[in-house]
């Protein structure tokens, strides 16, 4: 299958985005880890959070949803065994998390997902449970999933871990620590990347009643024998998403705000909007939430490392900026859902554009993008992202469209919707 984006006037348009795909795996396991009944209001309904909400079924968790909300009663810190191997497709977020928790289960939890999962690293978590004293063992790539976790081991109180390549290995140590008997002192001995994410983390253990303290973000001791305290919890919208938007506004000239996303968001891609004010854009807080109004648009030079997932995003706006924009501490975007580095340098030269990538830079010079069909390698963001280039140039089409299900089911509504005039179709299957 395949969509074709029609070029035409767009906006202004206030547009909503869904919950948190962050928030909403971290909300889901801390409530699935809570003593009681917790409702979770607002989560992202998805491909990827279902693998989590599916797993944490097996883990002993009961999770029911009547309407958009989410009812969860939790295990108690205790996971119950699960003799079937727990499927999470290709969401890293679900496997790293989960692979931590599995520690505080009973028994063999075997964790497994896609091709592309397989190749994914898991090591370095690996390595900092093995050192809890809990049996890992890699049943295929080496250091990789699929992953058997031996539940019910930590024997030990103290770690250290690397997190050059995901910040989530920590948040799954994080995330497990309270449940454990004598808690957990870490040490984080290289990065970490994405630091926002560490901060989403540990809001969600204090909004659950954990007590932790942290020096930065090199150091955290978590006590032990804390429960997780159900509850309420609304997932704030997704700044990820936003983004997409931002940039149809970048290059489009139009203004367009997305509802309920605020400048004080601890979500660290919400700085993508000023990036766009950086690159010529106005960009306007207001009660409603970020509006961003596309102008001619310049280069810039910016440090993506807090904000990976909006690589893909500003490289297709640098397209269209005068001048070489350069993004810095981009590394880890090689083991995402695909190569994402590779992927849009791949994707932008059909198109005319001029991307090269180093060991951790990405740089992209502007010009006169042309239509060309879009390969998605299965990785949502590159859907998005490219879809937005649409909005200018004629002739863009994006292959396999639906893996836009991963973090965003409706995105294809919700960006038709942006058409000025409804009786033309934005999107289209030739």
């Amino acid at each position: 299958m395949t969509i074709e984006i029609q070029p035409q006037s767009i906006g202004p348009a206030t547009v909503r985005v869904p919950g948190s795909k962050s928030y909403t795996h971290r909300t889901l396991i801390a409530a699935g880890l809570a003593d009681g009944e917790s409702t979770v209001v607002r989560p992202l309904l998805s491909e990827d959070s279902h693998f989590t909400m599916q797993a944490l079924a097996q883990m002993g968790v009961t999770l029911s949803q009547p309407g958009g909300t989410l009812t969860i009663v939790g295990c108690g810190g205790r996971p119950a065994p699960s003799a079937a191997p727990i499927e999470l497709g290709n969401s890293g977020t679900s496997m790293r998390l989960l692979t931590a928790v599995a520690a505080l289960g009973q028994g063999a939890y075997t964790l497994t997902g896609t091709p592309r999962m397989q190749e994914r690293p898991i090591r370095e978590l690996g390595d900092a449970l093995n050192a809890l004293g809990v049996p890992i063992t890699y049943l295929g790539r080496p250091g990789c999933p699929p992953i058997t976790v031996q539940g019910g081991r930590i024997s030990a109180d103290k770690v250290s871990i690397d997190c050059r390549i995901s910040s989530q290995y920590l948040s799954g140590l994080l995330l497990t620590a309270p449940c454990t008997l004598e808690g957990m002192e870490i040490e984080v001995v290289g990065g970490p990347v994405s630091k926002p994410y560490i901060d989403m983390t540990v809001e969600i253990l204090e909004c659950f009643g954990i007590r932790l303290e942290r020096d930065g973000y090199r150091h955290f001791t978590v006590p032990g024998g804390q429960t997780y305290r159900p509850g309420a919890y609304t997932v704030a919208p997704d700044a990820s998403q936003a983004g997409y938007f931002w940039a149809a506004a970048a290059i489009s000239g139009t203004t367009i705000t997305v509802k309920d996303v605020h400048p004080d968001a601890v979500q660290g891609d919400v700085r993508l909007a000023e990036v766009f004010g950086q690159m010529g854009c106005r960009v306007t807080a207001t009660p409603d939430g970020i509006a961003v109004t596309g102008a001619d648009l310049r280069s810039v030079a910016v440090d993506m490392g807090d904000m990976p997932d909006m690589v893909p995003t500003l490289a297709v706006v640098a397209a269209f900026a005068k001048g070489t924009t350069v993004m810095t501490n981009v590394a880890h975007l090689r083991a995402k859902e695909c190569d994402r580095l590779a992927a849009v340098e791949s994707e932008l030269a059909k198109m005319g554009i001029e991307a090269r990538s180093t060991a951790d830079t990405l740089s992209v010079t502007g010009g006169t993008p042309h239509g060309a069909e879009i390969e998605t390698y299965d990785d949502h963001r590159i859907a998005m992202c490219f879809a937005v280039a649409g909005l200018r140039v004629p002739g863009v089409r994006i292959t396999n469209p639906d893996c836009v299900a991963k973090s965003f089911p409706n995105f294809w509504e919700v960006f038709g919707g942006l058409a000025s005039d409804h009786r033309k179709p934005l999107c289209i299957n030739p």
